[in-house]
């Protein structure tokens, strides 16, 4: 009986390890690179009411938020991620969701 118990407990063990892998945080570098303020497309302005940005992949936008800066170029496989992860340290009081939509230039 106690053997039975013990398989059950491992296996259970084992796909929770699993689970929460899969959940690790994606590396930044998935998400994009940083690039200087002269190579963006547009600047996007996000204010305390901002829940959301809509970007295109593929695309370099600049972000404005109280007037202090930060560029970001959306060239990774991500659907949409926390902008605060690539922001500067500080810059956003309040969680951003970014949305990236494909780059048109892979399209069919």
């Amino acid at each position: 009986m106690q053997t039975k118990s013990l398989v059950a407990t491992v296996l259970s063990l084992t796909l929770s390890l699993s689970a929460l892998s899969s959940m690790a945080a994606t590396p930044v570098k998935l998400l994009g690179d940083p690039a200087s303020a002269t190579a963006g497309e547009r600047t996007i302005t996000i204010t305390p009411d901002t829940r959301y940005v809509n970007v295109e992949g593929g695309q370099t936008v600049n972000f404005d938020v109280g007037g202090k800066t930060f560029t970001w170029t959306f060239d990774g496989p991500i659907e949409s991620f926390d902008l605060n992860r690539v922001a500067p340290p500080g810059l956003l009081d309040h969680m951003v969701k970014a949305y990236v939509s494909p780059n048109p230039l892979y399209s069919d």
